[in-house]
């Protein structure tokens, strides 16, 4: 219940540590026939405290837990996937992690040219018989993040900053906008994208434009780019940010209301197993709240405002996200459809 990613922590804290180094963080080792695992990065690149650092969190538990080797490629633009792909195609690797949708055709295109390797990729679904998919059902873990910014709004005006506008994206927004309105169906939900998923001075702009045009809340699911939100934030008296991906609550202890963490640490770790027990297969594999791909952090440096009766109702919400009793939409489509369940 709203997990608040212990594990992480240390493991990003090696992360951060590791965006220091260029292009490629290697700890393979001699071959001595341990399990080989090796990542690439997106753009955002590690030290995003995010999206690939949480994919290297997943990768830093492999190498702990089932002694594996591991290595990283740090991709500087959308240009070094494949090549990047290749390289550790290349080197005999046990399992290849493709992290970020963005990498999906070249490495359909990679798959086919290494069939003897198998991949993973996160938050696409690749169709080749040597990669596996696992995407999260964001939509879920937003929903609640919604409510929760609903029940601590007090100018009933809250917003969602987005990286690049996109069908990923909209889970996002889709479900925060409707978990929004299961608190408060009257709320108002302002909606901006960067356009970039690691611009953090446009980040920290748009982020200072929806606090002055009244939202005391932001959800900002941009990548590297909420880090700009995160900056605005800290001299704003009332107002807060929902981090995201990773628990980002410590980086601005107080004024982060939460974070929504898509536990992609998870999904790798998963992986390795399979590549560790010789189980790996093609395929398709979806986290959500029931499977903990999703959820909220602990609220502890903001319990203050989420007072013990808002974190009662959430738990009612989470428990009807779970059975199903409510549907978090996924597309604005669905948004626009959407009602508020009665909650007793």
């Amino acid at each position: 219940m709203f997990d608040g990613c212990r594990l992480l922590r240390a493991a990003l804290s090696s992360a951060w540590l590791a965006v220091a180094l260029a292009g490629c963080v290697d700890h393979t080792g001699a071959a001595d026939g341990r399990l080989r695992l090796g990542m690439v990065t997106d753009v955002g690149g590690l030290g995003d405290r995010s999206f690939n650092d949480s994919a290297y969190a997943g990768l830093v538990r492999a190498r702990d837990a089932l002694g594996a080797h591991i290595t990283v490629v740090q991709s500087r633009s959308a240009a070094d996937y494949q090549p990047n792909l290749i390289v550790l195609s290349n080197k005999g690797f046990d399992m290849i992690f493709a992290i970020g949708f963005l990498m999906a055709k070249d490495l359909s295109d990679v798959a086919g040219r290494f069939p003897e390797r198998h991949y993973g990729i996160i938050d696409a679904v690749v169709d080749d018989p040597n990669v596996t998919s696992v995407t999260f059902q964001e939509e879920q873990g937003s929903f609640l993040a919604g409510a929760a910014a609903a029940m601590v709004s007090k100018t009933h005006q809250i917003a969602f900053l987005g990286g690049v506008d996109i069908t990923l994206m909209r889970k996002f927004e889709a479900g925060f906008t409707a978990g929004a309105r299961e608190i408060d169906p009257a709320i108002r939900v302002e909606v901006k994208y960067i356009g970039s998923f690691d611009d953090v001075a446009a980040g920290k702009e748009l982020a200072g434009v929806l606090f002055d045009q009244g939202a005391d809340i932001i959800f900002a699911a941009a990548g590297k780019g909420g880090v700009g939100a995160l900056d605005q934030v800290r001299a704003r008296s009332g107002d807060y940010v929902i981090g995201v991906d990773a628990d980002q609550d410590a980086l601005v202890p107080g004024k982060i209301l939460t974070s929504m963490v898509k536990h992609v640490d998870r999904g790798v770790f998963l992986l390795a197993k399979r590549a560790a027990a010789h189980t790996l297969k093609g395929g398709h594999i979806v986290l959500g709240l029931k499977e903990g791909g999703v959820g909220l952090t602990d609220f502890t440096y903001t319990r203050s405002v989420m007072t013990p009766a808002r974190l009662a109702k959430l738990r009612v919400i989470e428990q009807r996200l779970e059975n199903g009793t409510i549907v978090a939409p996924s597309t604005r489509e669905e948004l626009a459809s959407f009602k508020p369940v009665p909650l007793h």
